[in-house]
């Protein structure tokens, strides 16, 4: 069975072939198209670890992502996986890949998806908290996209935001406050343990994209940014994972995918998109690179 490193990924993966995959994905899992159950994260407490089995089946593939999460890697990748397909019908294991390259992309690509339909269409400034891979992935996706006339980073390490400055053209700020302050689009993607984005320092009709935590014990947004409309990639998820809905009480609006589907309208005001990362969205991009190969195979 073939096995394609990251290298292979990469020379077989865009954003124009992924966005669109992403928003079919979403829009089928809202639609119970899509089996996917909430995923099994183990805790590796000695190494402040966690490995997560994430399984789904969509159309005639089903595969499985075992992703790992160390926070504090500095040689290797914080995130770093494995993604299997399987044939639907038979359950024979079609073709596997490195999947490190796939979660950085996916992730973007649903944010993105979130910002052509919910941000402001008159949005002009554009936050970004942190300056690691996740900002660089997210710019890049979202210029396909939306055009900013001013983009802001902020990153506890100021040498990594005048980097990540130096090589997108974006403005350092020296607070992640006077970052946010009067943007309309802000990304998190700073790992966080506590609310690192206050609703006070938000406008009426922000849009802000929490993406940095995926567990029920931690926070990026306080309850203040968190009284939005919140939308979600699964109900189910985010009820059992995120701790910025558990721990603000603030019910959850939409999937995104209902929205795309045109089964719920576009909510108004200030919004928050609460990612937490879903199989299906893995799956559909396997898919695409598993397309991609098939493809270049029988040039």
């Amino acid at each position: 069975m073939e096995f394609l490193d990251e290298a292979e990924v990469r020379s077989l993966l865009t954003y124009e072939a992924l966005l669109p995959a992403i928003e079919r994905a979403l829009t089928d899992l809202s639609a119970g198209k899509i089996q996917q159950p909430v995923r099994t994260v183990l805790r590796i407490a000695d190494h402040d670890g966690f490995f997560a089995l994430m399984p789904a089946v969509l159309d005639d593939l089903m595969g499985v992502k075992l992703v790992t999460f160390y926070e504090r890697n500095t040689a290797l990748p914080t995130h770093q996986a494995i993604i299997q397909l399987l044939d639907a019908k038979t359950g024979e294991p079609l073709i596997a890949m490195d999947g490190r390259l796939i979660t950085e992309m996916r992730t973007a690509a649903v944010s993105v998806t979130a910002i052509r339909l919910l941000a402001p269409r008159n949005a002009k400034t554009l936050a970004i908290l942190g300056s690691g891979v996740q900002a660089r992935s997210h710019l890049a996706a979202l210029r396909l996209v939306r055009q900013f006339a001013e983009v802001r980073v902020w990153s506890r390490t100021a040498a990594n935001a005048q980097r990540f400055a130096a090589e997108t053209g974006a403005t350092v700020s020296p607070a992640a406050e006077a970052a946010v302050r009067g943007a309309d689009v802000v990304i998190n993607v700073a790992s966080v343990r506590e609310p690192l984005v206050h609703g006070a320092w938000l406008g009426p009709e922000t849009l802000v994209c929490a993406v940095a935590t995926v567990t029920p014990d931690r926070r990026e947004l306080d309850d203040a940014a968190m009284r939005a409309a919140v939308v979600v990639e699964s109900r189910e998820a985010a009820l059992r994972e995120s701790g910025d809905i558990a721990g603000s009480g603030q019910p959850i609006y939409a999937e995104l995918g209902e929205i795309l589907a045109g089964r719920r309208p576009v909510p108004e005001g200030r919004v928050v998109f609460k990612s937490l990362g879903v199989a299906a969205c893995d799956m559909a991009a396997a898919a695409v690179v598993r397309q991609q190969r098939l493809s270049a195979v029988n040039r």
